[in-house]
Formats: structure tokens, sequence, C-alpha cells
């Protein structure tokens, strides 16, 4: 029930998953049921690869994540977290309160040992066809170089399992490519992750290397990956639109009109 245009995006998803998935897995959807039924019905989806569990409370993205989760027992992610604590489920996404999700799986999943804190990740496509990893992308906003330490482990293992990386290079983001560039913490992360035998540490990449293809995973804090992030999704915008307007000017004729185009 959460998210940008929830549950409308969030059935969309359940449909696309369904019709492009080869897999036998049964879809929980936890949402107000007279708000899914109606939806559900005009997606026309097989009835027997899902099931809804009801909730009648929703986690706003700007309420305290702690606080709402106690106060919201009824809420989608605190139902969730109950059913995937119970293992009546197998696994739990959501697109809603990210903080919340975090905090509930903290106290519900729990984290590896060796692991501070959850992170998020981002998918980085490259002009080379390949897929990278950028993490953290918004959780942590603000980190200590073992909690950087842990991302790039963290990431190294998901490169290696699910997207099949075979040793994974790690790349610390930074101003530069030196050792010893960058603010405390770029400074003080580098050599732990130099050090570090669990990883095939390729030094420092720079903004410009983000969709080069230099390293598989790369590490920085919550405040800047959220901002390359939302950057990222800008250019999607920006691309529309511009395709749109040379697509318009290729089929205007500007002669006819005594002008050219600006």
């Amino acid at each position: 029930m959460g998210g940008d245009f929830a549950p409308v995006e969030a059935v969309k998803g359940v449909k696309l998953f369904l019709e492009t998935v080869a897999s036998d897995a049964h879809l929980v959807l936890i949402g107000d049921e007279q708000v899914l039924s109606p939806l559900l019905s005009d997606a026309g989806l097989d009835q027997s690869r899902y099931s809804v569990v009801h909730s009648s409370q929703v986690i706003g993205m700007n309420e305290h994540p702690t606080k709402a989760l106690k106060e919201k027992q009824q809420s989608s992610i605190a139902i969730g977290f109950y059913l995937l604590h119970n293992k009546k489920i197998d696994a739990f996404i959501s697109a809603g309160n990210t903080g919340a999700m975090m905090v509930g799986a903290l106290y519900t999943v729990k984290t590896i040992e060796g692991i501070q804190r959850p992170t998020i990740s981002t998918i980085l496509p490259r002009e080379s066809g390949n897929n990278g990893l950028l993490l953290d992308v918004g959780i942590n906003a603000d980190c200590k170089p073992e909690n950087l330490l842990q991302f790039a482990v963290l990431g190294s293992l998901y490169s290696q399992h699910i997207l099949k990386i075979d040793s994974p290079r790690i790349g610390l983001l930074n101003v530069g490519e030196e050792e010893g560039k960058g603010n405390l913490l770029a400074q003080a992360t580098y050599p732990l992750l130099k050090e570090s035998t669990q990883l095939n540490f390729v030094g420092n990449v720079e903004g410009r290397d983000l969709f080069e293809d230099k390293a598989d995973v790369i590490v920085c804090e919550g405040f800047t990956g959220n901002v390359i992030l939302k950057l990222a999704e800008s250019f999607y915008g920006i691309t529309k639109r511009r395709n749109i307007k040379d697509e318009y000017i290729d089929k205007f004729d500007f002669e006819g009109y005594g002008g050219t185009p600006s």
C-alpha cells in the first residue's frame, strides 16, 4: 500500500511477474482488500497464483519508522514481517517506507553475524551491457569506515550469487583515483578495503566511472549514493523529453514557415 502510485503500480508489478517470470511462486499480497480487489479483478490475474491478506493500516512515507511499526500493527509492513518471522512466507518485499522496512528487518530477520547495518543497493546499467552494483543508496546517510567495509562484503556476495560475477571488483567512490584522496570517511575506508582478504579491491573510482566497466561493486555512504540514484533517475526524463523534441523537429517543416530550429 506504500510507494509511488500505490497500490495501482504494485498490482501492475504482480501482473508483470506472473506473465513474464517462469516460476511456481505463490504471491501473498498484503493490503486493503477493498482497494485491491477491483484492481486485481481488472488485471485478469490467475487467482490460483496469489492470495490476499487484509491490512487496515498504512505506514506513510513521512512517518517515524520505529514508532509507526509499534503503533500500526495492522499495517502491510508490520503484517509482512509477522508472516516472514513465522515462516508463512519465504520472502517479503515492499515499495513503502524504507525506514520501516529496515527496522522491521533488523528486529525480525536480524543481520548476518558481523554486519552492523542493512544496506540497500541499486543495479548500475553500464555501457558495456553488463550490470554493476552501487551501495548504499539511501538507508545509511552517515557511516563509519567499518560500515562501508561491510557493505562491500555484502555487495561482493550479492554480485557473486545473484549477478553471477566471479571475484567481483570492488571500488570505493571518491573524488580522485589516488590513495589518500577524499574526505575523512573515504581516507579511513580505503585501507580497510585494501587489507581485506575477502574482497577484490581495485581502488578508488570516480563519478565518471559509474557507468563504465571499471568496478563491479561501487561502495559509498547513503547520502552520496542517494544523490547519484536520483540524478540517474532524472536521465530518463531528460532523454525522453529530448527524444520527443528531436522527433518533433525532424517532422516539422521549418522552411515552410520561414524559420529554422533553435
